[in-house]
């Protein structure tokens, strides 16, 4: 089991793109799960806990960047370490 006093915070507003302010790569270092409305998401690419929402790849679907198109889903969110 890992120590979970020397595990950083996990912020309000995370995200899975390097190229985004919301991303924190010391919280990387470490399985993270995302629970909405008490359901497990491993999909999850960006998450909000104080507006309760995660946004989730829509399919195989990408824009014309080769990003993956991101639906919104609203609720309940928790973030904790794995």
């Amino acid at each position: 089991m890992n120590d979970s006093t020397s595990l950083p915070p996990l912020p309000d507003r995370l995200s899975v793109d390097p190229r985004s302010p919301h991303h924190v790569a010391a919280v990387f270092e470490q399985d993270i799960g995302i629970r909405l409305n008490g359901k497990e998401h491993i999909n999850v690419e960006e998450y909000c806990i104080s507006e309760g929402w995660v946004k989730v790849p829509a399919g195989k679907t990408v824009d014309r960047k080769g990003q993956p198109l991101l639906i919104k889903l609203k609720g309940k969110v928790e973030a904790f370490y794995k």
